[in-house]
């Protein structure tokens, strides 16, 4: 529980922070890198259990306890973190995003400045708080709601976090099962970089599309391996699925969901997307392994690529590029309003 506070926490602070502070030319790849983080401490965390394993009754607590070390390191570095121009704007101190936005070392700061105090003032003249669930900002409300809905109806922290147990379904044994969860951590670090390296070159959308096509094919191929009792390909099936996954669903969350809210209700809506993502998570890890046992692999990974579909559909109609363009614009482009 204490665990879950602190990656709920991150999870909202982290990519909303970053976007704030990050050029419209590089945004992406710099909010990715938070994504990129998280892989990275995943496929750590696969080698360490791997490699803890076998070493007692307690190797367990031993997988748990050593999280506290790179914990540890944050919790100090965290303190010498400058805080957002943007919320400092928002709050009436303009002097300290002066400050903040040097910094920052941002290419042009006075133009920075201007702008972000001109949609400031035309947002929220007031200083009062704005309410997310005000009605005009349905539309970023529902992209941000549907876009987390999906990246877990992927599939991905069943996947994730019962990997040694599908490997184990598939009839490999337990050491083969926990080397190839490495392998499915390693993989998604490699494809998280590319996906870092393409995000703001390409779009968000063509990743997107790209990786909705991909998923829809490799879970209908690991649904079909299960119905019919050839296993030979699930690993390879995971794997591509795992890069697909990276590429597009995994460095894109939460770089849109940072993007589409307008400065005043940024946090909040930033909130609404994680707390949708790890709800829906939630609901994932108790679920799939009372259905996996009752039902077997075939109509779980199933109902995920049908899943990918529908998500192909949200690409396709719903979802809008955002690439390159700055939070202000894009807040003009989201709720219409002319002055920011």
């Amino acid at each position: 529980f204490i665990g879950g506070l602190g990656v709920g926490a991150s999870s909202v602070a982290a990519p909303l922070y970053i976007s704030e502070i990050a050029p419209a030319k590089s945004r992406g790849r710099l909010v990715a890198l938070f994504q990129f983080n998280i892989v990275l401490g995943i496929m750590l965390a696969y080698v360490s259990n791997y490699l803890l394993e076998g070493t007692g009754d307690a190797d367990w607590r031993w997988m748990i306890g050593i999280v506290a070390v790179p914990a540890a390191v944050f919790s100090g570095m965290v303190l010498f973190v400058p805080e957002s121009p943007r919320w400092l704007i928002l709050h009436q101190n303009d002097l300290a995003a002066a400050r903040a936005v040097l910094q920052i070392t941002d290419d042009q700061p006075d133009a920075t400045i201007a702008e972000i105090q001109a949609s400031a003032a035309t947002e929220n003249p007031g200083g009062a708080g704005e309410s997310l669930f005000s009605g005009k900002f349905n539309r970023p409300v529902v992209l941000a709601f549907l876009f987390a809905f999906f990246n877990q109806w992927a599939g991905i922290n069943a996947i994730i976090y019962y990997a040694p147990r599908i490997f184990e379904m598939t009839g490999a044994a337990t050491d083969a099962a926990l080397l190839s969860t490495a392998g499915i951590g390693v993989t998604n670090l490699v494809f998280t970089m590319l996906g870092l390296a393409l995000i703001d070159r390409f779009g968000r959308r063509t990743l997107m599309f790209i990786g909705s096509f991909g998923l829809i094919l490799t879970l209908a191929l690991v649904s079909r391996a299960f119905y019919t009792e050839q296993f030979g390909g699930v690993p390879v099936f995971l794997f591509v699925y795992i890069a697909f996954f990276a590429l597009s669903q995994g460095a894109v969350i939460w770089v849109f969901i940072s993007e589409i809210f307008p400065n005043a209700v940024r946090a909040s809506g930033q909130a609404l997307g994680s707390f949708t993502h790890w709800i829906f998570a939630a609901v994932i890890a108790n679920v799939f392994p009372v259905l996996a046992g009752r039902f077997g692999g075939g109509p779980i990974f199933a109902f995920f690529a049908a899943m990918m579909v529908l998500q192909l559909l949200f690409v396709w109609r719903m979802m809008p590029e955002t690439k390159g363009v700055s939070l202000e614009e894009l807040q003009r482009k989201m709720t219409g309003k002319a002055g920011g």
